[in-house]
């Protein structure tokens, strides 16, 4: 029998696994199920207890033998408990997405909220908004299923929407770099949140954070949901304090460490370093335009060009920000597009190691920093990007050691 798990059709992309690994002592299992096995999987009742994901909400409904009240309000579940082959069905997403809306600090109370999707998600987003009293709540779909608008709609007729809530899988690790909504065409917009946890930032959320709204993805509801959904299968109360551990845990595991800078500037060595303390894989996005030119940088240069060698660049940050965990130490002109620096900040932090021009070291191999003299231009042309686009700088005028150790300190 299977103890507690995540039923869905597609399951790579889940943290589930991880974070009730650090809820209790069971066993939690991630079971992809296509449409055609879910009638049996629910109908053997082989468990103790499971959660339920896109696209089973609504699914699962008619193979239960009791809803919970919340669960029965909202019209979809996301948690199944097996007493004694009896399923009860509930719904923890609740909880989960207005703790989300209040940790973003996002106050729904008298506001036109717009929800993009039709789901069992979007049942719940609605549910939250109205117990929040939302002034006005409006479903987005690409065909007005169940009465949503159109996004189309949307943008002509909904343009002073407030608060946006994302419950689409658009822009879902795979597809990271799609986004459901075009932010500019709301001009009122305060705040959004996207469901999506993975990347940690979704591109919808990116967009948000740069025009310094309220914003956040949806792993601190993922988090909540599970802890409640764990003391639905166990009939127990956690610690008021557990959600929030456990999402700083969760976060930090999953969080990329990217280390932008001038070249010499340390990058790798500090990447290194960190990589033996934490456990972590380093990927230097050099390394990774050179194996996959089968050529050296300075030959790239030569033989095709700077842009040839951005473009290539670009693409492999396009690859390195979609794993989560690991290090990325980034060349010296990264930077310099701002698709680079929207990638890496999908699932990552970014860390500026700032070095005096006067120690950084000019080499043969570095195309644009050959030299002390092209050094210092380069440095000066780029400093106020890199600030820019850091959220943390550390100062590597010294030991590397200490530069690292500061880095560590922060994430913890």
């Amino acid at each position: 029998m299977t103890e507690y798990g995540l039923i869905g059709e597609k399951l790579g992309h889940s943290f589930s696994k991880d974070i009730h690994s650090l809820i209790a002592d069971y066993e939690y299992n991630l079971i992809e199920l296509s449409p055609e096995e879910l009638p049996a999987f629910l109908t053997e009742k082989n468990f103790k207890g499971v959660n339920v994901t896109i696209p089973y909400k609504h699914s699962v409904i008619p193979f239960l033998d009791e809803i919970t009240p919340q669960a029965r309000a909202i019209g979809a579940v996301n948690c199944i408990r097996n007493m004694e082959g009896k399923l009860i069905g509930h719904n923890t997403d609740f909880d989960g997405l207005k703790a989300l809306l209040d940790h973003a600090g996002i106050d729904a109370y008298g506001k036109k909220a717009l929800i993009a999707g039709t789901g069992g998600t979007s049942d719940t987003a609605a549910a939250v908004l109205r117990a929040l009293n939302a002034a006005e709540v409006v479903k987005l779909s690409r065909n007005r299923k169940e009465g949503a608008v159109t996004y189309s709609d949307a943008y002509l007729r909904h343009g002073d929407g407030e608060i946006i809530i994302n419950t689409t899988p658009c822009g879902m690790y795979p597809g990271a770099f799609e986004s459901p909504l075009e932010l500019d065409k709301f001009s009122h917009l305060e705040g959004v949140v996207d469901v999506i946890y993975n990347p940690l930032r979704s591109r919808l959320v990116s967009e948000a954070a740069k025009r310094k709204l309220r914003s956040e993805g949806g792993l601190y509801m993922l988090v909540v949901q599970a802890v409640k959904a764990s003391e639905f299968f166990l009939s127990k109360e956690y610690p008021e304090e557990t959600c929030g551990e456990i999402y700083k845990k969760i976060y930090n595991e999953k969080c990329n460490i990217v280390l932008t800078g001038m070249p010499s500037c340390g990058k790798t060595t500090i990447g290194n370093i960190l990589a033996e303390k934490l456990g972590r894989k380093l990927i230097d996005t050099d390394d990774m335009v050179v194996k996959n030119c089968g050529m050296k940088i300075t030959d790239i240069f030569l033989k095709y060009g700077e842009k040839y060698f951005r473009d290539a660049e670009s693409q492999v940050i396009r690859e390195a920000s979609l794993q989560s965990g690991i290090i990325i130490s980034t060349g010296g002109g990264t930077v310099l597009r701002e698709e680079n620096v929207d990638a890496l900040r999908l699932n990552g932090r970014i860390f500026f190691i700032d070095r005096k021009p006067e120690l950084l070291t000019p080499t043969a191999d570095r195309p644009t920093a050959a030299d002390m003299e092209q050094i210092e231009k380069r440095y000066h042309e780029r400093y106020r990007i890199y600030t820019d686009t850091a959220d943390f700088i550390v100062e590597n005028n010294g030991n590397a050691d200490e530069a690292a150790a500061k880095i560590a300190e922060e994430l913890r």
